[in-house]
């Protein structure tokens, strides 16, 4: 299957906790880093994730925030480190690729947020995604 979902990170179920309709999934990216997922313990059972699960970390680029640092007091549980590979900036908006351990992101931002940010190829960041905005896909 082929998807336009450009940011897919591999990685490993390391812990999945079952509420009564929703469930979180920790998964250890291959680069070490650990994400979280949220999503639907129907999904949990219809991917057979279990432990030890290899799984692809899915996220839509416009679902990527970033950060010149990582931010305290917030309720986004993942925060992956990077370095900023590529800018290109349209009229309003930009893409930003990120390098990040175990793969590559891509955020879509206004043009005005890599200007405040003042981001460039070599630029420290922290990509930030909510838990309910990442899917996962068995590998």
């Amino acid at each position: 299957m082929t998807l336009s979902i450009r940011n897919q990170l591999p990685g490993t179920v390391t812990a999945i906790t079952s509420g009564e309709v929703m469930a979180t999934v920790k998964v250890r990216l291959d680069g070490g880093r650990h994400l979280t997922a949220a999503i639907t313990r129907e999904s949990v059972k219809d991917l057979g994730l279990a432990e030890g699960s290899p799984v692809r970390a899915l996220v839509k680029s416009t679902e990527v925030a970033l950060a010149t640092g990582r931010v305290e007091g917030l309720s986004i549980r993942n925060q992956l480190p990077g370095t900023v590979t590529d800018v290109t900036t349209g009229g309003a908006m930009a893409t930003v690729k990120i390098s990040v351990d175990g793969g590559e992101l891509t955020a879509a931002v206004t043009k005005d947020a890599v200007a405040d940010l003042d981001l460039s190829a070599g630029s420290s960041v922290v990509a930030l995604m909510k838990s309910t905005e990442v899917s996962l896909a068995t590998a």
